[in-house]
């Protein structure tokens, strides 16, 4: 009696707490102020006016790492034609984030959720996540689990096709 008394608990307790939001295609993609790894911090959505890559993230995932490295990639390609990757690291500090960064070598900015606070905002129930927002802060994509850059780059391209200003990608 005494364990499942024990069991109706666990559970109760398991049902309660801040649920992950439920983001879908043309909502607009949450707004949020966070820090940026290297310093300073930064507003979404003042961030918009760009199309954006939201990709979340932790060391700790495996899939995370050649799915950085592949956005990368994609990243160098479409940066000059106004595509930002902001990457959400999604609850580690900040030296644990620096140490894996400095490992891969990537170049495009590295944002701090410490809390996990935007990853729930942004509805990220498993890593890795990312969204596609295009210009205007809708969200045009979402990619649950890892991707390559066969998946990314056609993403990319979408999202900067409704960026102000630019031609429409090929």
């Amino acid at each position: 009696m005494r364990f499942l008394l024990l069991a109706c608990l666990v559970l109760l307790a398991a049902c309660g707490g801040d649920q992950a939001a439920k983001l879908n295609l043309g909502d607009p993609a949450p707004a949020f102020r966070t820090e940026r790894l290297g310093g300073g911090s930064v507003d979404f959505p003042a961030a918009a006016g760009k199309p954006l890559v939201i990709r979340f993230w932790a060391d700790w995932c495996k899939y995370c790492e050649p799915e950085m490295k592949a956005i990368e990639v994609v990243y160098q390609r479409h940066k000059g034609k106004g595509l930002e990757v902001p990457a959400v690291n999604a609850g580690q500090d900040k030296p644990a984030v620096a140490a894996f960064i400095i490992k891969l070598g990537v170049t495009y900015p590295v944002l701090l959720d410490e809390q996990s606070a935007i990853a729930k905002r942004y509805g990220v129930v498993g890593l890795p996540t990312t969204y596609f927002v295009d210009a205007k802060g809708g969200v045009r994509g979402k990619v649950i689990g890892e991707a390559d850059e066969a998946v990314l780059e056609p993403a990319a391209r979408a999202s900067r096709r409704c960026a102000p200003g630019t031609a429409p990608a090929t």
